[in-house]
C-alpha cells in the first residue's frame, strides 16, 4: 500500500496556497499543524508550469512546515497529485507570475 498523499489548502499574506504533502500531524507547538514530506512535479527539460517551480523555490528546502490552525481551509487525502496552486484570496483567480520581458527601447 502506498503511503497516503493529502493536498493542504491554506491562507497565506493574502494569497490561498495548495500543495500536496505526505504526512499531516498535529503539531507538538499548540495551535499549528505540521505538513511534512511535500510533493512537487519533477520536470525535465523545459518548465511547464511556473506556480509549481515558484512553490518549489518558496517551500523546497521546508523539512516541516508549521501552519497556525486559524490558517488552514482544508486538507483532503487525495489519490494522485493535481495541480498545486496560488490563487487571490479575495477573487480565487489563480495568480500567475508574468514571464519578464525585455525593456522598450527608446
Amino acid at each position: 500500500m502506498s503511503k497516503p498523499l493529502y493536498k493542504v489548502t491554506f491562507l497565506n499574506a493574502g494569497k490561498v496556497y495548495e500543495l500536496y504533502a505526505r504526512r499531516v500531524a498535529s503539531g507538538a507547538l499548540w495551535g499549528f499543524t505540521e505538513v511534512a514530506d511535500l510533493v512537487f512535479d519533477v520536470h525535465e527539460g523545459v518548465l511547464v508550469d511556473p506556480t509549481e517551480e515558484r512553490l518549489r523555490d518558496e517551500f523546497g528546502q521546508t523539512r516541516v512546515l508549521h501552519l497556525p490552525m486559524q490558517s488552514i481551509v482544508r486538507i483532503e487525502e487525495v489519490e494522485r497529485k493535481g495541480v498545486s496552486a496560488i490563487r487571490d484570496a479575495a477573487t480565487g483567480e489563480r495568480v500567475v507570475t508574468p514571464f519578464p520581458l525585455p525593456a522598450k527601447p527608446r
